[in-house]
């Protein structure tokens, strides 16, 4: 019986998080070549390429895609369990920005899981607009920041996964003479991406309520006040959607980027950057 090393697994996952070999080999220790050797190894043990190019660049191939998922699940069952045996000592305070909707819908159970894992670690999130996250006038304010990106082939802040968009609400709402809105404050990418795709339909729209707070806007929606826009991993529950009808038009995909900034606690900020990755994808 043949054993998949974690090692290879992790450098397949960190190559595809940071868009390129030498970029994934400075956050591992290792050289290119000794990248490129990893993944070699891998392909060559499971008797298929993982990768293809695509441009300048080498992106996943059909087998590669197929196996992403399933490393990263054998990566977080490892470190949980060498966390759960060795007590490994992670310490520091982390400051972590991110979007209203994903700290209000996915944050709770990873946030409540990592503290298990990790009780010396110091939490601080702050919400903010994914615009604001990604300002390099704030990258100071935080150590560690996830947050929406238009830019699929960005290389400041590289997309680790992608979401598909769509409509939220009451969307019989849509049959109206004008199709009623329900957003964030101007500079919100789900705003610029409603208004954007109505007016390409030629429907006609108003927005009836504005609010940065993702509880806001699930009352409103809830009221009946409109529709919104939100990636489909952050629909509350209690509320309906659709990727399109027959009159809202399909909205296409968000990238959503996790990126580092930190100077102190390095290893509590890889810690929680690893987690937050292992468990939205």
């Amino acid at each position: 019986m043949k054993n998949i090393s974690t090692d290879s697994l992790r450098t397949l996952v960190t190559v595809v998080e940071v868009a390129g070999f030498a970029k994934a080999g400075d956050l591992l220790g290792l050289s290119q070549p000794a990248v490129s050797l990893q993944i070699k190894r891998l392909e060559e043990m499971l008797g298929h390429k993982l990768f293809k190019k695509q441009g300048q660049r080498q992106v996943l191939n059909q087998y590669g895609e197929l196996l992403l998922p399933m490393a990263k699940q054998m990566l977080l069952q490892n470190d949980t369990i060498l966390q759960l045996f060795t007590k490994e000592n992670v310490t520091g305070k982390v400051r972590l920005g991110i979007p209203s909707e994903f700290a209000a819908r996915i944050l709770p159970a990873i946030i409540g899981d990592f503290v298990a894992l990790y009780p010396e670690v110091s939490l601080e999130v702050k919400s903010r607009l994914s615009k604001h996250l990604l300002s390099i006038s704030r990258e100071d304010q935080f150590d560690l920041v996830l947050a929406l990106n238009e830019d699929l082939n960005s290389e400041k802040f590289p997309v680790f996964m992608q979401d598909q968009l769509v409509w939220v609400g009451d969307l019989s709402i849509a049959q109206n003479e004008v199709v009623t809105l329900v957003t964030a404050p101007e500079g919100c990418i789900y705003r610029r991406r409603a208004i954007e795709a109505l007016q390409l339909a030629g429907i006609k729209y108003r927005i009836s309520y504005s609010n940065a707070d993702l509880t806001g806007l699930t009352a409103a929606l809830k009221e009946g006040l409109g529709i919104t826009v939100l990636a489909r991993s952050t629909v509350p529950n209690e509320l309906n959607y659709e990727l399109n009808t027959a009159i809202l038009p399909s909205l296409g995909k968000i990238g959503i980027s996790l990126t580092k900034h930190a100077e102190q606690a390095e290893h509590a900020v890889d810690k929680l950057a690893e987690f937050i990755t292992l468990r939205l994808t």
